[in-house]
């Protein structure tokens, strides 16, 4: 199963870390980055490492959100948690495909000299949070193997351009944010990685987390973000095929493997094509 959920778990809190693996989500981020202030980082690091030594949680599923590339405790944190195995480290504020390339180096290095298998570390990375970084979105395709997915997120770029809100007073993303979550989903696709929404920030809001998550399947994002356990459960079904659209998209392969030659056919009184046929095949190789 493809990973839908992402929850984010502040790294400074006993209590939190240790619901995880209770609350359902595909993966956890342990967060030593904005959750945790500047005076609990290091108590953050210990307790993140430690959980992940001894969590019977299984590795993948555990990721840490380090600090930027840019700032005195990104490696700090990965010398901390890097000898306890991380499944994946969640990159914020990347500038563009430098950063992860730096990232997936210094994981080179530390796989290597922790016994960790070459490679097995995958990276996330927030590809929206600087302006700079809007400007680069193109080049993440080739930059490192690692790459396991993109995401988004308007709160630091908006207090970077100094915008007053991002959301209009319906909900709905203002203008410039409509651009840059769609920038993200086609870099993530142009990369060949899953497109992960970002947060929705009023975990008590069920409805517009449903209306936020309808539009991001509709829109071609897989997963997203949480920053509550309460969210978790709508986001897995959310991005979860129905029976009967699992059952289409059998059907359509079927109809295709049965009449290999054929540029389009017809099924239930509907033109497909390859794009249908794509569309279902990759719906059935998330299951």
């Amino acid at each position: 199963m493809k990973a839908r959920s992402w929850l984010f778990v502040p790294a400074d809190s006993e209590k939190k870390i240790s619901r995880i693996g209770s609350t359902g989500a595909d993966r956890y981020l342990l967060d030593l980055e904005d959750s945790v202030s500047i005076a609990n980082k290091p108590g953050a690091r210990e307790w993140a490492a430690a959980f992940l030594r001894e969590s019977e949680v299984e590795r993948e599923r555990l990721w840490v959100r380090v600090n930027p590339v840019t700032g005195n405790e990104f490696e700090r944190d990965l010398e901390a948690v890097m000898p306890a195995g991380p499944g994946g480290i969640l990159l914020p504020k990347s500038r563009g495909p430098e950063d992860v390339q730096a990232l997936a180096q210094r994981l080179d290095e530390l796989e290597k000299r922790h016994g960790l298998p070459a490679g097995s570390t995958h990276i996330i990375a927030l590809v929206t949070e600087t302006p700079e970084a809007l400007f680069t979105l193109g080049g993440y395709g080739a930059c490192t193997h690692r790459l396991a997915g993109l995401s988004w997120g308007a709160e630091d770029l908006g207090s970077a351009i100094g915008a007053s809100r991002w959301r209009d007073e319906n909900g709905e993303w203002t203008p410039p944010f409509q651009v840059v979550r769609s920038l993200a989903l086609f870099a993530a696709h142009a990369a060949g990685v899953p497109a992960i929404d970002t947060i929705y920030a009023d975990f008590g809001d069920a409805e517009g987390l449903s209306d936020s998550l309808e539009q991001a399947r509709r829109d071609g994002f897989s997963g997203k973000l949480a920053i509550h356990p309460a969210q978790v459960e709508a986001i897995n079904r959310a991005f979860s095929p129905t029976q009967q659209e699992i059952e289409r998209a059998k059907r359509i392969v079927e109809l295709f493997d049965a009449n290999p030659n054929a540029g389009v056919l017809e099924m239930d009184g509907q033109m497909l094509d390859r794009p249908h046929l794509l569309h279902a095949q990759r719906l059935l190789s998330s299951l």
